[in-house]
This record gives C-alpha cells, sequence and structure tokens, in this order.
C-alpha cells in the first residue's frame, strides 16, 4: 500500500487537471445544444459539474504529493487518464440515452477518444446535434492526445510534462526532440494541428457541406476517427469533390505532425522529401488504391473503371490512414480486398500521426532487419548497420520494434480467441480486433462497414474496448503497469 500511493498520489494533481480540462471541453456541445434546444441542454447541465467536480477532488487530493514525474508516474497517469476520461465521456451519452448499456456507452467513448471510429450507434441523422459533436470532439481532442494539450501548461503550473510527453507520443523514436522544451512542443504540434482543422472546416465547407457538418466531419478527418453525423457515412453526401478533399486531408493526418511542424516553422518543405516514411506511406496506400480498383473493375465489382477508381481509392485511403468513414460498403468485395485493407490499417500510417497501427517506421525497421539478417547469412562476419534516412539506427530500438511486434502479432490472437470464445464467428472476431486495435473502425462481417458494433455482447464491447485502449497506447504504455516489476521500488 505504501509503494502504491507513493506512485499514484503524485499523479493526482495532474490527473485532476486533466479532468477539469476535459470537463470544461464539454462547454461547447453545451452551449450548441442550448443555441439550438436539440433537447440534450440536461445531459451536459449534469455531465460537465460532475466532471470538473471530480477532477477538482482529485487535484485537491493530491496536491500535497506533487513533484517533478518520473518517468513511471508518466505511465501511469497516462494509462489513467486514458482509462479514466471515457468513462466521464460517457456522461452525455448516459444521460441523454437512458436506454444505452454501460458497456456500449464506455466502448462509444473509447472508441470516441482513440480516434477509432467503431460504434454501435444507430440513427446518426436524428441524434441531437451536441451529441454528435461531441462524439466528433472527442476524435479531436483524443487524435493527437489531450496529455500533450495539457502538457503545454503545466509548466506554468509547477509541474513538467516530459515525462508524459514521452509515454503518450506515439512513436518508437521517441527521444527526438522538436524543440528545446516540452510546452513549446506541444504547443507546436497543438498550432499545426489547429491549422490543419481550420483549413478541412473551410474546405468542406466551401465544398457543399453544412457549417456543421463541415466541423464534425473536420474533426473526424484530422483525428482520423471516423464518427459520422449519418448513418450512411460520407455516402450521405454523394460528392466526389467532397470524397477527394476529404482523402487528401486524411493522408496529411496520416504523415508525422513533426514533420508538418518542422515544414511550417522553417518554412522548409523538403523536410517532406527527406522523411524516410513519406514515400513508403504513400506508394503503399495509393498503389494499393489502383490495384484494388484495377481488380474489382476486371471482376465486374464496379462496370466504369471511373467508378471503380473513386470508390476503391477513397475506401482504400480511408482505412489505410485508420480514418474508418466509408462510401460503399466494401465488405461485400471480394474476400481478398477487404482483407488487403484490414493489413493495409496495421502499418500504413507515420509515427507520430494521428493514425493507428504500428506505424510504417516499424514496418520500415523490420523490413531492413529481415534484410539485414539476409546479408548477414551470405557475410557471417560484416558489421551492417541499420539505417533510417540519414540516421544510424541503434540495435536497442530494433530489439524494441521485434518485441513490439511480437506484442502486437499475440495481442491480436489472444483477443481474437476471446471474441471467438463467446460465439462471434472468426471472420467478425478477427477483423473486430484488427479494426479495435488499430484504431480503424469497420472490420468486416458482423462488424462491417454497413453495419455497427451493435452487435456485440457487453462482454465482447469490453474486449473490443481494452483493444482500442491498448492500441492508442502502443502496447507497451499499458501492458507495463501490469507487471510487478513496474510497482516495485
Amino acid at each position: 500500500m505504501p509503494v502504491m500511493r507513493r506512485r499514484v498520489f503524485p499523479i493526482l494533481h495532474v490527473l485532476g487537471m486533466i479532468v477539469m480540462v476535459f470537463g470544461l471541453s464539454m462547454l461547447a456541445p453545451l452551449l450548441l445544444a442550448e443555441l439550438t434546444r436539440d433537447g440534450a441542454q440536461r445531459a451536459y447541465d449534469l455531465a460537465a459539474p460532475i466532471t470538473i467536480g471530480s477532477g477538482l477532488v482529485l487535484w485537491l487530493g493530491g496536491r500535497h504529493w506533487r513533484r517533478e514525474l518520473k518517468t513511471r508516474d508518466g505511465i501511469l497517469l497516462v494509462v489513467l487518464t486514458w482509462t479514466l476520461l471515457p468513462a466521464f465521456a460517457t456522461l452525455p451519452l448516459l444521460l441523454h440515452m437512458p436506454g444505452l448499456g454501460v458497456a456500449d456507452a464506455y466502448f462509444e467513448a473509447m472508441s470516441g477518444l482513440t480516434a477509432t471510429g467503431a460504434t454501435v450507434l444507430s440513427g446518426l441523422d436524428d441524434l441531437p446535434p451536441s451529441i454528435n459533436l461531441w462524439r466528433a470532439q472527442l476524435h479531436w481532442l483524443g487524435g493527437l492526445g489531450i496529455i500533450v494539450l495539457v502538457t503545454a501548461v503545466l509548466p506554468l503550473l509547477g509541474v513538467g510534462g516530459r515525462q508524459m510527453f514521452k509515454s503518450e507520443t506515439p512513436t518508437p523514436m521517441k527521444d527526438t526532440k522538436l524543440t528545446p522544451r516540452m510546452a513549446e512542443t506541444a504547443k507546436g504540434l497543438w498550432l499545426v494541428y489547429v491549422m490543419l482543422t481550420s483549413v478541412c472546416i473551410t474546405v468542406l465547407w466551401v465544398l457543399g457541406m453544412s457549417f456543421f457538418d463541415a466541423v464534425v466531419h473536420a474533426f473526424s478527418i484530422m483525428g482520423l476517427g471516423g464518427f459520422s453525423s449519418h448513418d450512411a457515412s460520407m455516402g450521405y453526401f454523394d460528392s466526389i469533390p467532397l470524397e477527394i478533399a476529404v482523402a487528401v486531408f486524411a493522408l496529411l493526418a496520416g504523415i508525422n505532425f513533426a514533420t508538418h511542424f518542422a515544414a511550417l516553422r522553417g518554412r522548409r518543405w523538403g523536410v517532406y522529401r527527406h522523411d524516410p516514411e513519406i514515400r513508403w506511406y504513400l506508394s503503399f496506400v495509393l498503389l494499393s488504391g489502383l490495384a484494388l480498383a484495377l481488380l474489382l473493375w476486371q471482376r465486374d465489382v464496379f462496370l466504369d473503371l471511373s467508378d471503380a477508381l473513386r470508390y476503391t481509392l477513397f475506401n482504400t485511403i480511408s482505412v489505410a490512414t485508420t480514418l474508418g468513414f466509408a462510401t460503399t460498403d466494401y465488405g461485400q468485395w471480394p474476400f481478398f480486398a477487404g482483407l488487403w485493407l484490414m493489413f493495409l490499417c496495421s502499418f500504413s500510417t507515420s509515427a507520430g500521426s494521428t493514425g493507428g497501427g504500428i506505424k510504417m517506421m516499424r514496418a520500415i525497421l523490420l523490413f531492413k532487419q529481415v534484410y539485414r539478417e539476409l546479408e548477414r547469412l551470405v557475410h557471417p562476419d560484416a558489421r551492417i548497420p541499420m539505417r533510417l534516412g540519414r540516421e544510424v539506427v541503434p540495435n536497442k530500438i530494433v530489439y524494441a520494434v521485434l518485441a513490439f511486434m511480437f506484442i502486437y502479432v499475440a495481442s491480436i490472437v489472444t483477443l481474437s480467441f476471446a471474441l471467438s470464445f463467446t460465439g462471434l464467428d472468426v471472420l467478425t472476431s478477427f477483423s473486430a480486433v484488427v479494426g479495435c486495435i488499430n484504431n480503424t473502425g469497420p472490420g468486416l462481417g458482423q462488424v462491417g462497414p454497413a453495419t455497427t458494433y451493435a452487435v456485440l455482447t457487453d462482454f465482447q464491447a469490453w474486449v473490443c474496448s481494452f483493444a482500442m485502449l491498448l492500441g492508442r497506447l502502443e502496447l507497451f504504455t499499458l501492458l507495463v503497469v501490469l507487471t510487478p516489476a513496474f510497482w516495485r521500488r
């Protein structure tokens, strides 16, 4: 118990601040509910004070334990934050929709904050606008990480944010600094994030969306989530210009935000050319889209090549970037096409983006390690350094990536077996786990793009919620807290 107290109490002060900031974010949908009189005002009238009040209690409870956060403090804070915030995010849903179960509400909130986009709700067109805004706002806040936002103001409160940022940032190269101070880094990343979101809203609005729909979908796009305000997702608009705009911004959100930051800060657009992930990322996604379009056209899924290119490219980009919007039911395509999309979402996006999966950087390192081992078979005594761009990759990073991949595959297998044990068919079980752990959203089978996750039982929903959390925190951050070594002095 003393060890638990020393480990937990110092972070309660910071956790309380994060919860209070999260509670304040409910004021935006509350204001919309008041202005539109959409019937959800009471839900936010109760949810916001409960959330802010709970954060205040945590803040007061930890104020006597304040100290500079250490590595284990940062890891635990991240895990508690991403576990606790979805619980508070459920309050507007539960209060407005009393028929919604706790497991489903937590699933929906976890899907929102982890920018997964899997949903148990239907009838989205008839939901109060403030509820749809709240769902999309969860994507936007969770996309880059609410902790990075709070990190920008923590130094002003006497609490350093370095360890939190390292635990939260989704990249295997966590020690890379963008600016000398974490606060400056967080502000820089969020500046880029806000700028791209604002441009995205403007473009969608100009191209024909209502301003409300533009905001909702831009929040989802930049967070690479997938919540829409319409059951038909992007298919509701049936607009080629809008689909092109969504695809372009999804591709931008799948690029390392550190690269965007460096390009805007130094006005040096050549940084995109030197980013080792971008050419692999764009090549895999776009060439896959073209190849699948030709395949579907050749198999008469689409009679017109232009239709094949339109629907296949959009849905390939959407799934590969882990955005999860759909304009057609790709679950009805030949089995290979759907399986390839599930494969793409596992690794396509760049490290440091808002996308999910193992990230392209790890995939590149794995490929290079396999090639290096083949070279060693030919030249056993050769010393063969591994390079990523112009930098030599230390072996400790390679070993960490190999361990990550083992746990990644083991997690998918274990969780798929858990769902299959409860009675789900193999395709639905596997694709649901892949869709959740990669924070993509739609899967195949009973959880395909034309359906929702409402078919899941409560236990299955909790399993998928755990998969989303596991994927969003990139496995190690969550699993290390479950080891005895973490709690030893």
